[in-house]
């Protein structure tokens, strides 16, 4: 027996229905800029999840260039401990 199949048996119970990943699929669309801006209804699921890890990747990169960002300013601000104390109590 393949080991996809002894896999399906073991999951039956937790097993996603073709109706369901596509509800999800669409679902997930929307929440990705790029993708629900654009006029076709029908786009891969696979494309769809292309572009979330595109997208989560874009996060990521943002994130790390705004906490770079934040060091430097936390760092400029040292001297200056009353601005810093505003800095770290409006991230809190």
């Amino acid at each position: 027996m393949s080991s996809r199949r002894s896999r399906s048996r073991q999951s039956g119970a937790s097993r996603i229905s073709n109706d369901q990943i596509a509800d999800l699929v669409s679902k997930l669309r929307l929440l990705i800029p790029e993708s629900h801006t654009r006029r076709s209804d029908k786009v891969s699921a696979s494309k769809v999840l292309q572009e979330t890890c595109s997208y989560i990747r874009s996060l990521h990169r943002e994130v790390e260039d705004l906490s770079d960002r934040l060091s430097v300013l936390l760092e400029s601000t040292e001297s200056d401990s009353a601005q810093a104390a505003i800095i770290r109590s409006l991230l809190m």
